[in-house]
């Protein structure tokens, strides 16, 4: 993955100079002395496969900019039962402004590295800056019409078009600096069979069947069990249905 590199960086803090939240993410709506007052109250850090970001019901203190990884986002009914409903990527912003607590499960799907601040710093932020607020304002919107279109995808596609819409969305996004028009990329799986199943309302056996075909019909390549090639993503957009 290439770094991204300021070439003026005057002004900005070392912490935020090859961000991909300060290029692509809400912080690039801040100025130089916005990002230094953030940065020294921010911190970074990553957190291994399957640990908790944070907890359904779980009093909200703090926010963060996703900078690698993939963040799986659940909901549980009160028997324990429990729903994929969304994933979040780099440079996704993850939390919900101005709630007291949290209303989703958040946990590391992959090795995840995040940069956390404080709530009360990044909503009197917002406060203060219009363009912070319509950056997360935006996010917010394209997050509805992702869940909206995933919507369709579940009611409506086929189980060969679930399968492969799901693996476009990961190549889409799972590398943030990949060139939108790119036609090639390589990817590890984020998720387990299992967890695939239960995000495209799959059995196991089915998710297993639809990418061997997929990989039969040269859509795909597959090695250990989880690092996926895709040599044409017209093809597999084709196949997604779309």
């Amino acid at each position: 993955m290439t770094v991204r590199q300021d070439v003026h960086s005057s002004g900005i803090p070392v912490l935020c100079q090859s961000c991909e939240a300060r290029h692509r993410g809400v912080c690039g709506a801040l100025d130089p002395d916005q990002l230094a007052g953030l940065a020294k109250t921010s911190s970074k850090h990553t957190v291994e496969p399957g640990a908790e970001l944070i907890g359904d019901t779980e009093t909200v203190d703090s926010y963060s900019n996703v900078l690698s990884g993939v963040v799986k986002l659940t909901k549980s009914l009160p028997d324990g039962r429990q729903q994929i409903v969304g994933l979040q990527f780099a440079p996704d912003f993850l939390g919900r402004p101005f709630k007291v607590e949290s209303a989703i499960n958040a946990e590391a799907a992959t090795s995840v590295s995040v940069c956390s601040f404080p709530k009360a710093a990044i909503e009197r932020m917002m406060k203060e800056s219009p363009e912070l607020e319509h950056r997360l304002l935006k996010q917010t919107l394209n997050e509805l019409d992702e869940a909206r279109d995933w919507m369709v995808t579940l009611g409506r596609k086929s189980a060969s078009e679930k399968v492969a819409s799901f693996l476009l969305m990961i190549a889409r996004n799972i590398d943030p600096t990949l060139d939108p028009a790119a036609q090639s990329t390589s990817f590890d799986l984020p998720l387990t069979r299992a967890d695939i199943a239960d995000f495209l309302g799959l059995t196991i056996e089915t998710v297993s069947r639809q990418l061997t075909r997929l990989r039969s019909d040269g859509v795909i390549r597959i090695e250990n069990n989880r690092e996926v090639t895709v040599d044409n993503l017209t093809r597999l957009q084709r196949r997604s249905g779309v």
